[in-house]
């Protein structure tokens, strides 16, 4: 899936890639939690698509998460 990406993401692309909600992916460009970048002047947010599969990398799902979440689904 992710050679199908092109490099450089838009807001819409990085949500479907995450299952996030679009607003969510903003929200969490602006406190930093997801690495985004604006051309001077520009107000969208840009993402690499390979730092987006980095921090996913880097923040792997834990027995103990995968248990709460099903839990919560319930």
């Amino acid at each position: 899936m992710t050679e199908e990406l092109p490099p450089i993401l838009d807001t819409t692309q990085v949500a479907e890639l995450l299952g996030m909600n679009i607003q969510m992916v903003r929200r969490y460009a602006r406190e930093g939690r997801i690495p985004a970048y604006k051309l001077p002047g520009g107000r969208t947010f840009k993402f690499f698509r390979d730092e987006v599969i980095e921090l996913l990398r880097s923040h792997p799902a834990s027995s103990e998460t995968v248990e709460a979440s099903e839990s919560s689904e319930s």
